[in-house]
């Protein structure tokens, strides 16, 4: 009588085998990539869409503007020089710059030393070592000051007369005696930093730490009394009040000073290259004006235009910068 009851189990285990065989298992490193990919958002096109044809067509109106309205105007030049001409410019020096590189290495591989001239590239990778190192310099000593003063109503008053009286001064005044102080101070014939470089690195310094200075201050002085009377209660350190109760505060004051800073030594540094001389932006703007030729008027205006879009990137990285270190000082 159990016969036929085996049979039966058999059947079904046949009948249901292959079902089995033919459903494979999921491999496990499919499912955290399948998770990824559902956690990932693509933007929204229309979103994408709105935010951008403002001001795409914003810049093509204004390229279409300048090409219109170069020709009419006249220079000692020529015409002023329009769009087409000024890439064709860019084209230009970027090819000066690619066979400038493959002289030096042909030069160095035969073991010896290139010294052509400073290419277009060159004056702008020493323009933005110049305008970091002043900016660095500047703000290592805004910061600390700017907290001091902000902590302190006394050295508030102490140093505020000074700020104000110093905070306007042209680096066009600055840089003749940065000039006679940094000359007398150097005089090693192979110093460590080149004297053109220190020069422009000071003088972006001396025009550049006061809007860091204040803003740090102003961002100090503003912290909620109820929060410092809780670190007197808990009896913090002074080190202590200032890392976990003074700086998370201020932090969004401190970088949107810095932030300006970099923006106003930008545009001191190459107001200092073109009147200094220094190797940079501006002298290489200045030498394409002594040059006279007839494609300076381009050449200038090219680097007018990437003095611009890196102004704008330099803004943009401090803003970056200064989004993440308030998120990171609100937690």
């Amino acid at each position: 009588m159990a016969q036929p009851a085996l049979k039966v189990v058999e059947t079904d285990l046949e009948e249901n085998m292959p079902a089995a065989i033919e459903q494979p298992a999921t491999p496990a490193a499919e499912k955290p990539a399948s998770a990824f990919l559902s956690r990932l958002k693509l933007p929204d096109a229309q979103a994408v869409f709105t935010a951008s044809w403002p001001p795409l067509v914003g810049i093509g109106g204004f390229l279409l503007l300048w090409a219109l309205c170069a020709p009419m105007v006249q220079t000692s030049l020529g015409a002023l020089p329009g769009p087409g001409d000024v890439f064709a410019q860019f084209q230009a020096l970027m090819a000066e710059h690619a066979a400038a590189r493959a002289d030096a290495a042909a030069v160095e591989a035969a073991g010896g030393i290139w010294s052509g001239t400073p290419t277009f590239i060159d004056q702008i990778i020493t323009s933005l070592k110049t305008v970091a190192f002043g900016f660095i310099l500047a703000s290592l000593v805004a910061v600390p000051v700017g907290l001091i003063a902000g902590l302190s109503k006394t050295v508030n008053a102490a140093i505020n007369p000074i700020v104000q009286i110093m905070k306007p001064v042209s680096p066009l005044a600055w840089l003749p005696i940065v000039t006679m102080v940094i000359s007398a101070s150097i005089t090693s014939a192979d110093p460590l930093l080149a004297k053109s470089f220190v020069i422009s690195a000071i003088t972006v310094m001396l025009c550049s730490l006061w809007p860091t200075l204040i803003n740090t201050a102003v961002g100090v002085a503003s912290i909620d009394k109820d929060l410092l009377n809780v670190g007197r209660v808990l009896r913090l350190s002074w080190t202590a009040k200032l890392t976990k109760l003074v700086l998370p505060s201020a932090v969004p004051y401190i970088f949107t000073g810095m932030r300006l800073s970099l923006g106003v030594g930008w545009m001191v540094l190459i107001a200092a290259e073109m009147l200094a001389q220094n190797p940079g932006l501006g002298k290489f703007v200045w030498d394409e004006f002594q040059n006279g030729s007839e494609k300076s008027l381009a050449r200038i205006m090219v680097a007018v235009v990437v003095i611009g879009l890196i102004g704008f990137v330099l803004d943009r990285i401090m803003g970056a910068v200064q989004a993440y270190a308030s998120r990171h000082a609100a937690r």
